[in-house]
């Protein structure tokens, strides 16, 4: 009896111990990225190199309420990006449902926000992407469901979030952009990490370095 409860109060330090791992960043600060490789820049957030190093581009597109969204009411913010459409079958129901996670991990959280962008915005109408948020219980204050015109959309995906990964593929203007990855911009619109949409690991992950990047001076 003895050695059993000695090995049954391990098993519960080993969940324990594990159970915070999952809880915690890879790292005590997160890098920076500048171009599609994503290949990680590791510079302090007070170094100077950061006043011309790569950033999100001023934008200004519609949410689901209507109201015209710019970088300016991400300023301060933290927040997730990624790129779906309402009526995609494939991969876009396990993407929302993820960023649904998040909404819940962060729902009490002024600093963190969320930004999807419709990759075919000439459909996804204010009113669509409102019914959508309806129906998925999207909270407006805390994740914004964007359109607005193609161009710019595509131009934000690929040259600004290089959302898609290409590692220096060429592609069209107007070529599809479809993708499952989620990205963390920081506080001054500056790429902090990628994540696979898709899968619950990458989704612990995020938030762990999220939480990193809420301790960053």
């Amino acid at each position: 009896m003895k050695n059993s409860s000695i090995l049954f109060l391990a098993m519960i330090g080993f969940m324990a111990c594990q159970e915070s791992q999952q809880n915690q960043s890879r790292v005590e600060t997160l890098p920076f990225y500048d171009e599609a490789t994503f290949t990680p820049h590791w510079i302090t957030s007070n170094d100077a190199v950061l006043d011309t190093f790569h950033r999100i581009s001023p934008f200004r597109l519609i949410n689901q309420e209507g109201e015209t969204v710019t970088e300016k009411d991400f300023e301060g913010k933290i927040f997730v990006v990624d790129f779906f459409f309402t009526i995609c079958p494939g991969i876009c129901p396990k993407m929302t449902a993820n960023m649904m996670i998040l909404q819940e991990e962060f729902i009490e959280d002024d600093e963190i926000l969320l930004l999807s962008h419709s990759v075919i915005p000439e459909k996804d109408s204010v009113p669509v992407l409102k019914s959508y948020a309806e129906d998925k219980g999207i909270l407006s204050h805390k994740w914004h469901l964007v359109t607005g015109t193609q161009r710019e959309i595509y131009k934000l995906g690929r040259q600004d979030y290089f959302v898609e990964e290409d590692l220096g593929l060429s592609k069209g203007e107007d070529e599809f952009l479809h993708t499952e990855n989620f990205v963390l911009i920081d506080k001054d619109r500056h790429i902090r990490g990628i994540y696979n949409g898709l899968k619950k690991t990458s989704i612990n992950q995020l938030i762990a370095d999220i939480k990193t990047l809420k301790k960053e001076k």
